[in-house]
């Protein structure tokens, strides 16, 4: 195919960026030529920042970028800069911090005006073609006449940008205490949505780790409302069109207060957490609905972002083609009733009634997103049916929508890899294989595990964020190591194979050496071998995903325990003990933060199995939920400082510990189990 426009953009593996490699606007890539080059024209930067599943992205570049009089405007006054966020979450951080700081809020497309030194002065989301052309006019000629005024505002803001994620060293007595989690839940608890479950609001987001910690904080502290709450929520999200009832798997949010219509991109990092949750809730609740999630969001994992060496693809998009050829958000996913009338045949009364063909269901031009408003017994109680003969008929209606909706146009792949959400992934896994003991699941971890060794890991210890057609490329950032950490503990307590638990403290050493900050005593972003942008940002809130310092706080607590390391121990309560002034105000921010709080405020178990059936012995104790232990194994003779001297030949004995304080070892699960829930 021959195209009238190419750009920079054509040399890059991401497939956002080969998106707009025909545009018309002079893109570049994010490179130290490019930003040479801008220095050197002594030009403004435009820099826009998006990634391959944004559907709003999509509509800016179709309105603006493809045409061919805003790309004059946009060529002659700017070095055009074109960012995958995903790839440079660092960048995006940055103008994202700026815009907020701005604009008072933020989102993709991001669109940022900078100076040639990358100090940004101007910028917002997504603008219409007038407005757009409107606000490079009036930058460009501000520029123009006077540049001092915008070098001025570029001080103000980098002031600005430089004190929003950064974090002063909290001097005070380190004090964690369940009434101040509890207090903190009471806080955020006058927003929670006692119907559908999630917050009180629109759109909703799914925060996989907000669940996970309060599901959590319900079982230890035996909170039935709490925990009907969670359940509630786990339940409608279940149930919403957020879930694709065909294909399996989680679209990112929903556009409305009952989770029914998703904004239809699937991402990887919600479906790895959220499997992880999943798995949890299912431990507590035996819910058969929990473990249909695990499986349907796994074999969609499976089937479409999973390549032949065990690595993970990103995301898909939200738009495909329609039937009459025009990119659609959702065309992919959404039925019309006729259609599915001539599907189902005689069954169509049924599915109807369990997927909500009818006003409820319907969203716009006539159709249907799949919803589920009652449970199985319900249903099978109205059509007078089993509930096999019902499940019998769900599976068979998946199997003939399946196969129609494989005719239609796919939503586009995002195909790169990202080390940290290989990582998220890679935990899901694990945790389902720790739960429903299913053995390709832990195959699929220990092959993605090893991808990561293989292809992320450098020689130097380092590892790499990206990897796309056989390359590995980009210094990580700190959320690549806090992720892997995190995977390759939970990876040995599983398996019990110490590689991975030696790894995960390698990566860590090397995170201190390369991202502490020995002032505050937390994590930067991004490592001291990467060229500086505007601000080296600590991120420390948690959002989708949970910050990169809470994740490698708790990371630091475990691998404390685990190699007896005093450093490792104090800077994880050190890191706790300096956001812990914000953690009541926002909860939802810090959900992270309060479940590594609860490993403080309440007894923290540290479990060492030794002997020739630790494997099965642990296989045992984890059909039980206890979110409050840590667990330590050998077949034989081990000198890691919980297991040390602890092997008896004669007998495989379990060691129930506080703060290496052991209770008399025992040889049944059931009274270790005894013992974690005195």
């Amino acid at each position: 195919m021959e195209y009238k426009y190419t750009n920079a953009l054509i040399n890059e593996t991401s497939p956002y960026l080969l998106q707009h490699a025909h545009n018309p606007v002079d893109w570049h890539p994010w490179n130290e030529n490019t930003l040479n080059k801008a220095k050197q024209e002594n030009k403004l930067m435009l820099i826009s920042v998006g990634y391959a599943a944004c559907h709003w992205c999509h509509v800016m570049e179709h309105e603006s970028f493809e045409d061919s009089l805003v790309a004059q405007v946009m060529n002659k006054n700017f070095v055009n800069i074109k960012v995958d966020r995903e790839e440079r979450p660092d960048v995006d951080q940055v103008y994202m911090n700026a815009v907020q700081l701005m604009t008072g809020s933020g989102g993709w497309p991001l669109n940022v005006v900078a100076l040639p030194d990358g100090r940004p002065v101007w910028g917002g989301t997504y603008f219409k073609k007038e407005q757009w052309l409107n606000a490079l006019d009036q930058i460009s000629k501000l520029y123009l006449e006077k540049p001092e005024k915008l070098h001025e505002y570029a001080d103000k803001l980098e002031q600005g940008i430089k004190s929003l994620d950064m974090v002063t060293l909290n001097t005070d007595e380190p004090v964690f205490e369940t009434q101040f989690i509890a207090d903190a839940i009471n806080n955020w608890s006058k927003q929670f949505d006692h119907n559908d479950g999630g917050l009180n609001r629109a759109p909703k987001f799914m925060m996989p780790n907000n669940y996970h910690f309060l599901l959590r904080y319900a079982y230890q502290n035996n909170d039935k409302a709490l925990q009907d709450y969670v359940n509630t929520t786990l339940t409608k999200m279940a149930y919403g069109g957020v879930f694709d009832h065909v294909g399996g798997g989680f679209s990112r949010y929903s556009v409305d207060a009952i989770w029914h219509v998703p904004h239809f991109e699937k991402m990887l990092y919600d479906n790895g957490q959220l499997v992880s949750l999943y798995a949890d809730a299912y431990l507590t609740t035996k819910n058969e609905l929990y473990k249909d999630v695990v499986t349907q969001t796994l074999d969609y994992i499976k089937q479409e972002m999973t390549t032949k060496n065990g690595a993970f693809y990103s995301s898909l998009d939200a738009d495909s083609h329609n039937a009459e050829g025009e990119l659609e958000e959702g065309a992919f996913y959404v039925w019309q009733k006729e259609e599915l009338k001539t599907l189902l045949k005689d069954d169509f009364d049924m599915f109807s009634d369990y997927y909500n063909i009818n006003p409820y269901g319907l969203w716009e031009h006539e159709n249907y997103v799949l919803i589920r408003k009652d449970d199985d017994v319900s249903l099978a109680q109205k059509h007078n049916t089993t509930i096999e003969t019902l499940r019998e008929k769900v599976n068979t209606w998946k199997t003939i929508l399946s196969k129609e909706r494989n005719k239609r146009e796919r939503p586009r792949l995002d195909d790169k890899t990202l080390t940290s959400w290989n990582a998220i992934m890679l935990k899901g896994y694990v945790d389902a294989y720790r739960v429903f003991k299913t053995s390709d699941y832990l195959q699929a971890a220990e092959k993605n595990a090893n991808f990561i060794i293989n292809n992320q890991l450098r020689e130097d210890g380092g590892l790499n964020h990206n990897y796309k057609d056989g390359k590995s490329t980009i210094n990580g950032y700190l959320e690549d190591y806090a992720t892997t950490i995190d995977a390759f503990i939970a990876l040995y307590e599983n398996t019990l194979n110490e590689t991975w638990l030696t790894t995960a403290r390698d990566l860590a050493n090397y995170a201190f050496d390369h991202f502490y900050d020995d002032n505050s005593k937390m994590f930067f972003f991004t490592s001291n071998s990467d060229a500086s942008l505007v601000s080296r940002s600590i991120e420390y809130r948690d959002n989708v995903i949970p910050a990169s310092n809470s994740v490698m706080a708790k990371n630091l607590f475990k691998l404390a325990h685990y190699f007896d390391n005093e450093h490792f121990s104090k800077t994880a309560m050190t890191m706790l003990n300096n956001v812990k002034p914000e953690m009541q105000e926002y909860p939802s921010g810090y959900s992270n933060w309060l479940d590594l709080m609860l490993n403080y405020a309440a007894p923290y178990y540290e479990v060492a199995i030794v002997g020739k059936d630790a494997k099965q012995k642990i296989a045992e104790l984890n059909n039980n939920y206890v979110p409050n232990k840590l667990i330590a194994g050998s077949l034989k003779e081990n000198n890691l400082p919980l297991l040390a001297n602890r092997y008896n030949p004669q007998a495989t004995l379990i060691y129930v510990c506080v703060n290496k304080a052991c209770k008399i070892p025992v040889q049944e699960v059931d009274r270790a189990i005894k013992l974690l829930k005195e």
